[in-house]
This record gives C-alpha cells, sequence and structure tokens, in this order.
C-alpha cells in the first residue's frame, strides 16, 4: 500500500519522478486568470484565522468548491458562507473530511495544509484543534503576498470591470516592495449582455467613468475602446469573456444598434437578436484586443444561477453554477472566421465547461493558426468543474491527441482564494505522471528525454511567459 501523498504522490513512474521533481516542481507560476481581490494583494491582507482564509469571510465570497461540499452534507447557509462563528464553520469542514473521499476536494485541502502551514496530519475531526492552532499560528505571518511568494508567483492576472478605477493597480505597480506583477484582466461581460435587466444602468454608469454620454452603439464601443486603452496602460495584456453560451450572426450596424436601444429601454431581445448583438460586440472588442497585442479568453459553458431561492437569498456567482449542454460549434466558428478573415484576430483561449466539448473545441482550435505564433488560438486548462484528475486528464489527453500539448499555457487557478496555488502543483503532477506513462510504456522514447523535460518547463511557465508576452 502506498503512502498517504508522498512525495512521489501521483508520480507512477520513474520518469514521472524525474520530469516532477527535476523539472516541474520549481518552475515558476504565471497564474493568468483568478478571481483575487487587488485591494487584499495591495493592503497584504491579514487574516483573522484559518476559517476565514480556507473557507471565505462570512460575506458570501469565498471558495465555492467547499461551499458546495458542505451545502451536499445538509448544513445552515449561515454556518456555510454567512455570518456564524468561524471555529464551527471550520470544525464542520473538518469533520466533513473524510466523506469527501475521491472528491478533489480531499487533496487540495490536504495539500494547502502542508504547503502553506506545514501541517502533515490527516483533517479530520480528531486532529480538528492541532490544526486549527498550528494554522493561526503560522497566519500571524503568513500574509496574502506570503502566501503567493512562497509559491514563486510570478504574474498574477485578475478579473476586472470596464468600469473599474484600477485605484489598487496603480497603487500596486507603483509599490517597489510588491515581488509579484498584478495585472488587470479587461472583463467586458456587462456590456455584452443586452438581455439582462442591468444592462443600461452598467451602460450609464461606463458613460460616468469615460464622461461621455452613450446613446448609441458607436458610443458605446467608443467607451469600451477608451477602456482597452486605459487597461492597457495599466500593464493589462488579456480580456476576459463569460460567454455562458455562444451568440453569433452576422449583422449590420444599424441591425446590433437597433438591439442596443432595445436593451437600454429595458424591452425584450430575442435570442435571434442576441446573436445580432453579441456577435457585433465580440467581433469589434477582438479587432481591439488585436491592435495591442492582448489574449482573449472565451469561457464557454456555464449555467448560472440554478437555484432562483439562493439568488434571492444570497445574490449571484455563490456557488449555484452549473454546466450548460447548448451546442454552439457553428456559432463560435463563425465567430472567430469573421475575426481570421481579415487578420483581425487576436490570440484566443477557449474553454469549455461541458467535457464534451473537448475534441470538438480542440479540433476547431487548430483550424485558426497562423505563420509565426505558437497556438494563436488554443484550448485551455481544464476549467471550474473539471479541474480535477478526471477533467484534467481529459483535456491534456484531447490536447495530446489533436493538438499540441507541448505549446499549451499550463495551469491556472480561476480562484477566489490565496490557498489555491497548490493546485498549480495537482496539475503538474498529472501532467508528469501522463508523459512519464508515455515514455515507460514505450509510446515515446527514453532517447528524447531532456526534449520532454523541456517540454514539461515549458508547459508550466515558458509557455505562458512567451504567449502573453510577460
Amino acid at each position: 500500500m502506498k503512502a498517504f501523498m508522498d512525495k512521489d504522490f501521483l508520480l507512477d513512474t520513474e520518469t514521472a519522478k524525474k520530469l516532477y521533481h527535476e523539472h516541474a516542481e520549481g518552475m515558476p507560476i504565471i497564474d493568468y486568470h483568478c478571481h483575487l481581490q487587488p485591494k487584499e494583494i495591495y493592503e497584504d491582507k491579514k487574516f483573522r484565522n484559518l476559517a476565514e482564509v480556507w473557507l471565505g469571510a462570512g460575506d458570501r465570497y469565498g471558495d465555492h468548491y467547499k461551499w458546495r461540499a458542505l451545502r451536499a452534507r445538509g448544513y445552515s447557509e449561515d454556518s456555510i458562507s454567512g455570518p456564524d462563528d468561524d471555529y464551527k464553520k471550520y470544525l464542520q469542514f473538518v469533520e466533513s473530511m473524510p466523506y469527501f473521499v475521491g472528491n478533489p476536494l480531499y487533496h487540495w485541502s490536504h495539500l494547502e495544509m502542508r504547503r502553506y502551514f506545514g501541517i502533515e496530519e490527516i483533517i479530520n475531526k480528531e486532529n480538528a484543534q492541532i490544526i486549527w492552532d498550528k494554522a493561526n499560528k503560522t497566519l500571524e505571518k503568513l500574509t496574502a503576498r506570503e502566501m503567493m511568494y512562497k509559491f514563486n508567483v510570478k504574474t498574477v492576472c485578475t478579473t476586472d470591470d470596464p468600469v473599474d478605477s484600477l485605484e489598487w493597480h496603480k497603487k500596486m505597480n507603483a509599490d517597489k516592495t510588491l515581488k509579484v506583477r498584478v495585472r488587470p484582466a479587461f472583463r467586458p461581460d456587462k456590456a455584452i449582455n443586452v438581455e439582462l435587466s442591468w444592462f443600461a444602468d452598467w451602460v450609464n454608469q461606463l458613460a460616468g467613468v469615460v464622461k461621455k454620454p452613450i446613446k448609441t452603439l458607436k458610443d458605446l464601443c467608443g467607451a469600451l475602446s477608451s477602456r482597452i486603452k486605459f487597461f492597457n496602460e495599466m500593464g493589462s495584456k488579456l480580456s476576459d469573456h463569460a460567454l455562458d453560451v455562444v451568440h453569433y450572426a452576422p449583422s449590420t450596424y444599424e441591425e446590433a444598434n437597433a438591439v442596443f436601444e432595445k436593451g437600454m429601454n429595458g424591452e425584450p431581445v430575442s435570442v435571434e437578436e442576441q446573436d445580432k448583438y453579441k456577435g457585433y460586440i465580440l467581433v469589434f472588442l477582438g479587432k481591439e484586443y488585436a491592435k495591442y497585442g492582448w489574449v482573449q479568453q472565451y469561457h464557454i459553458g456555464a449555467l448560472r444561477n440554478n437555484s432562483k431561492s439562493m439568488l434571492q437569498k444570497i445574490g449571484p456567482d455563490t456557488g449555484f453554477d452549473a454546466i450548460e449542454d447548448a451546442v454552439y460549434m457553428e456559432k463560435l466558428s463563425a465567430l472567430l472566421g469573421e475575426l481570421d478573415k481579415d487578420g483581425d484576430m487576436p490570440k484566443t483561449i477557449l474553454y469549455c465547461l461541458n467535457p464534451r466539448d473537448n475534441y470538438a473545441l480542440t479540433v476547431l482550435a487548430g483550424c485558426f493558426q497562423k505563420e509565426g505564433v505558437k497556438g494563436r488560438v488554443q484550448v485551455g486548462t481544464a476549467w471550474w468543474f473539471l479541474d480535477q484528475l478526471d477533467g484534467m486528464r481529459q483535456n491534456l489527453e484531447t490536447l495530446m491527441q489533436v493538438g499540441l500539448v507541448a505549446q499549451s499555457v499550463g495551469m491556472l487557478t480561476d480562484s477566489r482564494s490565496f490557498l489555491a496555488y497548490p493546485r498549480h502543483e495537482y496539475y503538474r503532477r498529472l501532467l508528469c505522471q501522463m508523459l512519464g506513462r508515455l515514455v515507460e510504456s514505450g509510446q515515446y522514447p527514453a532517447e528524447e528525454c531532456e526534449r520532454l523535460s523541456k517540454i514539461v518547463e515549458d508547459v508550466c511557465y515558458n509557455n505562458a511567459a512567451e504567449f502573453f508576452g510577460f
């Protein structure tokens, strides 16, 4: 019987051990998509205890993965995401840990305790007080920045609305003591979702930020263009879109502007009208990104706010989203084809939340490559519900079979937690496991292991540094 999560955890061949310990393990991290709060990085937040940093502050902001598991155990919402006593929330999570058997939370949580706090004890109710005391003692000095330094994080890209002042990024850009480059990433979802009730309010907010009225779609595009320029000046090199369902149809300006006007007036917008308006905006934005050499990211396939009672009680983005099963390849192909037609397509990363789409998305990405650019359009790492062993394995296997895994930009956290960086280790161990098995089963020559070692380092860090231009 193997020891539980020892130094060779997931590394089941000698080649895998060599690839990981000599090459992957020590590589820096570029976390190019996350939901950390810039203010907490700038202020170098000190957490009051393990419950706050591990589960959330009690203000409905925290780790959705852990919250969903606790909800399945039947606990009250106030003791999960709400204002209940910190130790009570911590204790129910620790007591629940044995019941997470087979769930990535079991591995992630133990990695978090070991890598941040040096705690080797098994997480269970018997060890609850020991873990609580040891972790809280470490947290007296282990601040937000120190958590990033501990994992050799070089660059973090936050997720920022176009109306954001980026005041904390300005302060971080001027802070010579900060050892991590924190860049904003442009997230214009609210400019795209014309069918939603708050669309007009957000557009008016944007008008206030740019200090110009927005009465037409042309005005909106001008305002977005000015914010992209501002984000670029602040160090941004990426955009990010939560497309959920891909909308695209060829559209004239007049057609798209008519839909914009309906959105501003709070009138119902049909699916066909969304296709025209959203397609027009996405093409416009893609061309803008290309001007600055940005990378655009399309996150596709979330089914949002499924529990209407919990949406009403605690709001959106609190762990009640699921996996969409809409068919979208034809529209996505048309959207990318329109950008590609005149050479205006920026580098693009595509993510799917439905594992059904792995092969289709990876093959589609291969249709839009460009001379002189490695992997101009590529499929990103397994995302959200899929960033567990099976999901990551499927993602990597698909890249190997119908793409080029050697050119992948690797892992990201997509997390709200400063404790999420061991997920990079989890990914790297699996990558080395899979490559090691190819060598030791005779599917890849041992004589090429020097090149394979370079590929591992590239996927862990170098590819992302080159692709994003960091």
